[in-house]
C-alpha cells in the first residue's frame, strides 16, 4: 500500500516538474515541488536522501527556467 502511494506521489511530482500547471510561473512551480517533496517526506513516503534528490532536481529546473530572464533571451 505504501509503495503504491509512493509511486503515485513520485509520478505526480515528476509530472509537475515536466509540465507545470496552466498559468504557473517557474517560481510557483518550484514552490509547489518543494511543498510536495516536504509532504512526501513528512508522510514517510520518501527518506531524507530521496527528499534531497527531489530538491536538487527542483532547483536545477528552476535555475534552467530562470537562466535567460534578464539576459535578453
Amino acid at each position: 500500500m505504501n509503495d503504491d502511494r509512493k509511486q503515485q506521489a513520485m509520478a505526480a511530482w515528476y509530472q509537475l516538474l515536466k509540465e507545470p500547471l496552466i498559468r504557473m510561473d517557474c517560481e510557483e512551480q518550484y514552490d509547489e515541488l518543494l511543498k510536495a517533496a516536504d509532504e512526501m517526506e513528512r508522510a514517510g513516503l520518501i527518506n531524507s536522501n530521496e527528499w534531497r534528490q527531489l530538491v536538487r532536481e527542483a532547483g536545477l529546473a528552476f535555475a534552467q527556467a530562470t537562466e535567460g530572464i534578464g539576459n535578453g533571451t
